[in-house]
Formats: structure tokens, C-alpha cells, sequence
């Protein structure tokens, strides 16, 4: 039976503040959506691209947070101990599904969970400030050998209501996401885990780690040593979420405006590089469209 590739939906980022997240990366130039609460403990808000955003997560009530038990995996009580255990920082990966309850079969037979999926709906604005509904499930993974990023797919059920071009506009040119960069000292160690996940088979794997090409970007794991060669970024051997690599439509431009808002970028070859202590904790990489 051939896999199912499946391309990247969104990257979680969690955070102790959400108003500050918010203002963090509004300084960079995105466009952050409005504060939207879920039923089950958490709150977040959004920075959407084509096809993929970004969710700043925050803890709204913990008296609400259920605990992840047996089949039943906890999105709230994960991204609760993230922060305490962790810090700031991307803490999930979700890609898209067209099918969550096949995803989490097929995540079963992969060996890579064995989690009931998770439908929730909840209300959201539109730009105009009128109330709009969305629902999704979710369908979770396991790597046991990266205790600090946790792994989903998301079945958007009203993708209508959620997707909207005037949230998509973004003052520093962002047009769309090129690839979620991991590190790993040993990426190899989890070359089963993201293959099942992702449903790429074929892949690139080189001495300095990993290349997944899905449907909408890349999922990228390099050793730390690469990664701090490529991103002058130094982090530790935990294996972790580490950040993006976006597209800009003029990065020239791009730069530009980072200048002159006093925002500190460094350019490494064609990249340009915001360091985890601009954003959250997170390392965003910003190249040419």
C-alpha cells in the first residue's frame, strides 16, 4: 500500500505570554491574528501563509487541562509541561490531513502512536471582526526519542472559514513557508519515525542530516553543528523543533525594513537570520522567493 505524503499545516509555538508572543513577532512584520480560546485549557493566535501558519500558544485555564492518558492525548497538558520543562519554543509539528481517523490508523500500523483522534471546533474572527466557525481533528504521532516536540496531522473541516488572503499579508514580504528546521545530534535516529510521519519514503540524508520534501515545504533535521554553520545559530543535542525557513518576496527589502526598525538579523550567505532570542525562542530563516 503506497504512504500517504502529507504536506506541513502549521508549527506550534509556545509561549508564557501570549500578548507579548504577539507583539514579538508583529515587530517582526507578520500579521498576528486575534486571540482565539479552545475548549480544552489553551489560547492562541495565529499567523497564516498560504497553506501553512504559524500558532502562538499560550496556557488560558489550567483547571480545564486533561491529562494525557492511555489513548487519549492531551495537546493542553503537552504544551503546559513544554513550558515548564523546556521553555519557550516550538513544541509541535502538524501537517495537513485530508482523512485524520486514516492518518491515525495509519500511524498505528507505522508503529508511531496509537492515539483516538481529537475533533474540537471553536469560534474566530474574520478581519472585518465578524464571527466565523472552524473545526478540525487531530491525529497524533510519537517519537519517544524526542520527548520535547510532539507530532499531529490536521483535518480541517470548514478550511473555508479558516483560510482568508487578507490575513496572509505580511509587512516583512513573508509569502509562503520553504521547510521546519529540527536538530538532532543524531538525525538518523529518527529517519523511521519522520518517514511514517510524513508518508515520504524517499528522502535525503547526507552526513549533516535529513531533507523530507512533502507536498508544501520541507521537514529539515540537522546536526547541531550544521545547523550552527548554516544558521550561526548555536543549540544544544536535545532533538527539538528549532524554527522556519519562510519565503520573502524581496528579501533585500526584507532586510531593509529589519534595519530600520532596529530588528537584529544576520546574513549568512543567501539567508537571513533572526536568532531565538528576537522570536519566541525560535529561529526563523528568510530567503528569496
Amino acid at each position: 500500500m503506497a504512504m500517504t505524503a502529507r504536506g506541513l499545516d502549521h508549527l506550534v509555538v509556545a509561549t508564557h505570554d501570549l500578548d507579548a508572543a504577539a507583539k514579538t513577532w508583529d515587530r517582526i512584520g507578520f500579521q498576528v491574528g486575534a486571540e482565539n480560546k479552545h475548549p480544552f485549557g489553551t489560547k492562541n493566535r495565529i499567523i497564516q501563509m498560504p497553506g501553512f501558519f504559524i500558532e502562538l500558544v499560550a496556557i488560558n485555564d489550567p483547571a480545564v487541562i486533561s491529562e494525557t492518558f492511555g489513548r487519549n492525548f492531551s495537546f493542553a497538558a503537552f504544551n503546559r509541561d513544554f513550558l515548564t520543562r523546556a521553555g519557550e519554543g516550538p513544541s509541535m509539528l502538524a501537517l495537513e490531513s485530508r482523512d485524520a481517523k486514516a492518518d491515525a490508523a495509519a500511524f498505528v500500523k507505522g508503529g508511531i502512536g496509537d492515539f483516538e483522534p481529537v475533533f474540537f471546533e471553536r469560534r474566530g474572527l474574520r478581519p472585518d471582526g465578524s464571527d466565523v466557525h472552524v473545526a478540525f481533528t487531530l491525529a497524533f504521532a510519537e517519537d519517544p526519542t524526542m520527548p520535547d516536540g510532539s507530532f499531529f496531522v490536521c483535518q480541517q473541516h470548514r478550511p473555508d472559514d479558516f483560510w482568508n488572503p487578507a490575513f496572509q499579508s505580511h509587512a516583512n514580504g513573508a509569502v509562503g513557508i520553504s521547510s521546519v528546521m529540527l536538530t538532532a545530534e543524531n538525525p538518523t535516529d529518527h529517519h523511521v519515525f519522520l518517514s511514517a510521519f510524513t508518508g515520504i519514503r524517499d528522502f535525503i540524508s547526507t552526513s549533516t542530516g535529513l531533507v523530507f520534501k512533502t507536498p508544501r515545504g520541507s521537514v529539515e533535521m540537522m546536526t547541531p553543528i550544521a545547523f550552527a554553520r548554516r544558521c550561526g545559530v548555536m543549540v544544544d543535542d536535545a532533538p527539538r523543533l528549532r524554527g522556519l525557513r519562510v519565503r520573502v518576496a524581496d528579501l533585500d527589502e526584507t532586510a531593509m525594513r529589519f534595519e530600520a526598525s532596529g530588528v537584529q538579523s544576520v546574513r549568512k550567505g543567501d539567508w537571513l537570520v533572526l536568532g531565538p532570542e528576537e522570536l519566541t525562542e525560535t529561529v526563523i530563516v528568510f530567503e528569496q522567493a
